[in-house]
């Protein structure tokens, strides 16, 4: 892991350090790239903000991020 991150644009491998050494070990590049598949936000040049993927896992455990509540709740 770099001795300097900037939070906002993290490498995969980074990302998933700095969350396994904060605390959550089972987190794995596959898992990371599952949650990239269902919708985290991703930067231009590929790196990945701390605080957006924080939000969107926020929304997710909320249900705000779900589109079958969305689609559940509008019926």
């Amino acid at each position: 892991m770099d001795k300097q991150l900037n939070p906002l644009a993290l490498s995969a491998e980074n990302l998933v350090t700095l969350l396994q050494k904060a605390g959550y070990r089972a987190m794995t590049l596959e898992l990371l790239q599952e949650d990239i598949d269902g919708g985290v936000p991703v930067n231009a040049d590929g790196t990945i903000s701390l605080v957006k993927y924080m939000a969107w896992l926020i929304r997710e455990v909320n249900g705000n991020g779900d589109n079958e509540s969305s689609q559940t709740a509008a019926e």
